[in-house]
């Protein structure tokens, strides 16, 4: 019963329901609470779709090779590790003094079509005052700190799963 509960495809889809958990939480706090997610939070969302859908692809699929299961592991721990540096940047954010913090900026919508994809990523990535706002906090955490540990565990997991035979 153990060996089947930690088996890889069942890991795999663990993680995967994780990441579908939370992305579900995220829009429920968005549409039902009423808190706006900020540009680096819509980030941390679409790295949180790729790392799940890579859970799922790894737990369909199912490689019997050690190649094929070192090779999804390293995807997802390698999607997880971009997480893990925009969550430590929000993160960052967050604990600047207010008067350190930068200036408001526009929306990431506005961002990407007015700069276009990379010179939009790379002024969202520097963050705004929206992103040093804490909104909602989970036991004394917030959302990006959450995230942030999350995606530490989700590279720890991908990993450990691509080493089990």
């Amino acid at each position: 019963m153990i060996k089947l509960l930690l088996s890889r495809r069942i890991g795999n889809l663990v993680g995967f329901f994780v990441c579908a958990g939370m992305l579900a939480v995220g829009y429920y706090l968005e549409l039902v609470v009423g808190l706006e997610p900020c540009p680096l939070c819509i980030l941390q969302r679409l790295l949180l779709v790729a790392v799940g859908v890579a859970f799922l692809v790894a737990a369909l699929h199912h490689p019997q090779g050690g190649f094929g299961a070192g090779l999804y592991g390293g995807v997802i721990a390698f999607i997880a590790a971009i997480g893990i540096a925009v969550a430590g940047r929000h993160v960052w954010l967050q604990h600047l003094p207010p008067e350190k913090r930068p200036a408001c900026g526009p929306a990431l919508d506005y961002l990407l079509s007015a700069f276009g994809p990379v010179e939009g990523l790379s002024r969202v990535l520097r963050g705004s005052g929206e992103c040093g706002v804490v909104d909602w906090t989970l036991l004394s955490f917030s959302i990006p700190e959450w995230t942030l540990a999350a995606f530490v565990v989700f590279a720890i997991w991908a990993v450990f799963l691509a080493r089990r035979a």
